[in-house]
């Protein structure tokens, strides 16, 4: 999606921005990530504020929609959502600003603990019956093999994009961000999605689904479950791939489709 500056907003929704958090003094233009029509850091009145939005008749509003749903059920390691507005044809988030760099994915990089604990914090997190997000058994639905949808079931709050831009390590610690796509299922599909993303970094079906052990709901998950995470996994890359053939959608595709054969194996 391309992404423009916050001085290119309507006059309108930068006032309404600025009723929020006073006046704006500078605003700079956010790098990564692919998925915002503006991502912009601002100096305030009030602080800085990060703003992430998109066209509010953009295909990417109903993600929007459902990171303000999903903000005050997030852990502390997750930036703090400070406002949501609509304003002039734009939908808005404000959120705390987080002063770190993106992950690190590369074998030995010393990120990968911190982004376990990170992980690890999510995993006790249960999605409140009253949040209105998409079920696991509803996304892979067209995926997993026939039979199988009953693994994907769960209480847990999932996040399931794990691309390396959507973690932030801000010292000793790892800040997980951009809830485009929070998902109520099993808690074994997040180290799943995990272990998919180290891949396309560099390490082995083997040493990505070693990490995956670390947490108990994957290390303890029936090999069934897992097998039908492969199958689904590598099917939907497979349709991403197909319709937008970009370089690292193909390398995703491939990756799961080496992630699946290793998980019908037995691991």
């Amino acid at each position: 999606m391309s992404r423009i500056p916050f001085e290119q907003l309507p006059a309108v929704t930068r006032r309404a921005v600025a009723d929020k958090t006073g006046a704006v003094h500078q605003a700079t233009t956010a790098g990564g990530g692919v998925n915002s029509g503006i991502a912009s850091i601002l100096d305030t009145d009030s602080g800085p504020v990060f703003v992430k939005g998109v066209r509010s008749d953009h295909p990417q509003i109903d993600a929007q929609q459902r990171e303000a749903a999903v903000a005050p059920h997030l852990p502390s390691s997750c930036p703090r959502l400070y406002w949501h507005l609509e304003a002039a044809g734009w939908s808005l988030l404000g959120y705390e600003v987080i002063d770190g760099r993106h992950a690190d994915y590369a074998p030995g990089s010393p990120d990968l603990p911190l982004v376990g604990a990170a992980l690890a914090e999510l995993q006790g997190l249960t999605a409140s019956a009253d949040l209105d997000i998409k079920d696991a058994r509803d996304r892979w639905t067209e995926y997993a093999p026939p039979g199988t949808l009953h693994y994907f079931a769960g209480d847990t709050l999932l996040h399931t994009d794990f691309a390396p831009d959507n973690i932030l390590i801000v010292g000793d610690r790892a800040r997980l961000v951009d809830w485009a796509w929070p998902t109520r299922g099993a808690a074994w599909i997040d180290p799943g999605a995990l272990a998919l993303r180290l891949m396309e970094a560099g390490h082995s079906a083997e040493a990505a689904v070693a990490f995956a052990d670390r947490f108990p709901s994957w290390r303890d998950a029936e090999p069934e479950a897992l097998e039908a995470f492969g199958v689904a996994t590598a099917a939907l890359w497979q349709e991403i791939s197909r319709e937008s053939p970009m370089a690292w959608k193909r390398a995703m595709s491939r990756h799961a489709a080496v992630l699946s054969d290793y998980l019908a194996a037995g691991r």
